[in-house]
């Protein structure tokens, strides 16, 4: 497998880092981390940058290796995340890109892409655990709408989005993974109530979201009733396949970081340190080739990433752990004070193994779809 870049691929490289070098001192500072409203216009405004400087669509309308280049090179020049975009830019905008009508993809696409709307992810509920077929929250067809009852939890930015990424059960008589629909749902729509959750470091971006008796219009429906599974699994496939790359390319830079202040606080002279320091840079080493596999899996497969998208969420989710648990060693006490780099990002860091399919579900694609391991009884 060619893991190269063509001529036009490196051109695209030193474009984009001529114009990252021009703009990135010009943004202004980031607002408080809980200053939500903030964050939302500051990393809106950033996405308005990169559309008027043609880089927004980079996500959709580029290739997989187009799409990694661009969030190498950004997250290698400290360019800010998509933040409170990430949902519409990484994960609904694609499967609306990859499954919506033209209908949906004109209305819907266009905000994304100019930073106008926010959207959040309405998956997770409080009784179904790790069991996304389990979900309960349920939505009855009435004429040209579908009228939504039930909760979710862990929705990212739910507070300050505009939409929401809905699963619903449309059938509760189907097998579990057959009577499930993909809605688009406004957030501002009545009996949709909104509380925000704080997290071990603090922070805000989660949410439960309770619907009581929501009106969603059929035509908000992405793919045929009873579908959702099937959307939901091109969605996770984008989720678990690409939207981690710029943290990878994170990881490898605290990982230098580390060693540097491990000489400088005499740490470096433990060999067992020493010796974790580089089975991890070996670790991210390979996550990024598997990164780079996974990229030309999905060129060769119309774009939409592969069930190797899960190998990757797997490991990086371990080796991001073990990660900042190493950065623990190297601070020392320090790694009990929160102002320090590193130690919000440990507590944050507890909840990959989680957050986007636990390890345990991602365990058991690897074995039963890719290693073609039977079900567990």
């Amino acid at each position: 497998m060619d893991l190269s870049c063509t001529p036009e691929e490196e051109e695209f490289r030193a474009r984009l880092r001529e114009w990252l070098a021009k703009v990135l001192p010009t943004l202004p500072a980031k607002p408080p981390p809980d200053d939500w409203p903030g964050r939302r216009a500051c990393d809106l405004g950033w996405q308005r940058m990169l559309y008027d400087a043609g880089y927004a669509d980079v996500h959709w309308d580029s290739s997989p290796t187009m799409r990694l280049i661009f969030l190498e090179e950004t997250e290698k020049a400290g360019a800010p995340y998509v933040g409170a975009n990430f949902v519409g830019l990484l994960h609904a905008g694609p499967t609306i890109a990859a499954e919506g009508t033209t209908e949906q993809k004109d209305r819907w696409l266009p905000p994304i892409l100019r930073g106008d709307e926010v959207w959040c992810q309405g998956f997770s509920e409080p009784d179904a655990g790790s069991d996304l077929a389990a979900l309960r929250t349920r939505a009855r067809r009435d004429g040209d709408d579908y009228v939504v009852i039930g909760s979710k939890i862990w929705t990212s930015h739910a507070e300050v989005a505009d939409w929401c990424e809905l699963l619903v059960r449309t059938d509760p008589e189907a097998p579990r993974h057959k009577g499930i629909t993909w809605l688009a749902m406004p957030m501002d729509a009545e009996g949709v109530t909104v509380r925000p959750l704080r997290t071990l470091a603090g922070s805000t971006e989660f949410a439960e979201v309770f619907l009581d008796e929501v009106r969603v219009p059929v035509g908000n429906r992405v793919g045929a009733e009873n579908d959702g599974w099937r959307v939901t699994m091109v969605t996770l496939s984008f989720e678990r396949g690409t939207a981690f790359v710029g943290e990878v390319v994170a990881c490898r830079r605290v990982l230098g970081e580390l060693a540097r202040t491990a000489r400088e606080n005499g740490r470096w002279d433990d060999p067992v340190l020493r010796r974790r320091l580089g089975r991890l840079n070996a670790e991210f080493r390979a996550l990024w080739r598997l990164t780079q596999w996974n990229v030309s899996e999905a060129e060769a497969g119309g774009g939409v990433p592969g069930v190797g998208g899960s190998v990757f969420k797997l490991s990086y989710s371990h080796a991001r752990q073990e990660l900042y648990d190493t950065a623990a060693e190297v601070l020392g006490p320090d790694c009990l004070d929160l102002d320090r780099p590193w130690v919000l990002d440990r507590l944050s860091s507890l909840s990959y193994t989680i957050a986007a399919g636990t390890s345990q579900i991602q365990r058991n694609i690897v074995a039963e779809r890719i290693l073609g391991l039977p079900k567990g009884r």
